[in-house]
């Protein structure tokens, strides 16, 4: 299978962002976040939230560590607008080079190693997402689902469909890729500005580290 980059150890220069990321306590508890790590400034992070090296979290991601605990394991994103929380003495977890698609819900479930839950999917409390998964876009995984290694799960409630190929794999890695290496590109190039009042000529385009392309709409993942 296709293995993701390891993020980079070295920090990037965050003293900008971490002045603008809304961080809270909660009843004593201060979310953690590693410096190579790159939270969006309007992702909240609140109370019992862990956030490991090489994480990408993106815009109005919502993090409430109020209840359980919420780990971010090394190299893993959560995307723009996904929310995660849990009950009290439930971590919700998800595992190095997980990827949580744009809008998905995480409650109290764990995702395992380079697992992938789709846009706009909900994983409910106690269910697990087997190592090397995949949950399709708007799929609902019901509360105690125990999965297994390398299934495409999709459906409302979510059922395998089939096992997670190895192109499946190489496809997931490389977005996994674009994901880390985008936390490094954030951290050291976004800033808030005043927008131009029109396009510039010739405008340039931006670029992925990767070929990766949109997976087929067949497998729905996301």
């Amino acid at each position: 299978m296709f293995e993701a980059q390891q993020p980079s150890s070295e920090p990037c220069d965050l003293l900008r962002v971490k002045q603008f990321m809304p961080c809270y306590e909660f009843e004593g508890l201060t979310p953690v976040v590693d410096p190579s790590a790159y939270v969006h400034p309007t992702a909240v992070l609140i109370g019992d939230v862990i956030v490991e090296a090489g994480v990408y979290i993106g815009p109005n991601a919502s993090l409430r560590g109020d209840y359980g605990r919420l780990i971010l394991q090394r190299g893993s994103n959560l995307q723009d607008g996904c929310i995660m929380h849990g009950y009290c003495d439930m971590d919700t977890v998800v595992e190095p080079d997980g990827h949580i698609g744009h809008g998905a819900i995480l409650h109290g479930c764990v995702i395992k190693r380079n697992a992938l839950v789709g846009m706009n999917a909900v994983v409910m409390d106690g269910a697990v997402i087997g190592e090397d998964s995949m949950v399709a876009a708007m799929s609902f995984v019901k509360a105690g689902f125990q999965g297994t290694a390398k299934q495409m799960l999709m459906g409302q409630p979510a059922k395998m469909v089939r096992e997670v190929t190895e192109q499946d794999l190489h496809w997931k890695g490389l977005n996994t890729l674009e994901y880390q290496v985008l936390a490094q590109r954030s951290a050291k190039t976004m800033q808030p500005v005043t927008p131009l009042t029109q396009q510039e000529v010739n405008r340039p385009r931006l670029k992925g580290v990767t070929e990766v392309q949109p997976k087929a709409q067949q497998t729905q993942a996301g």
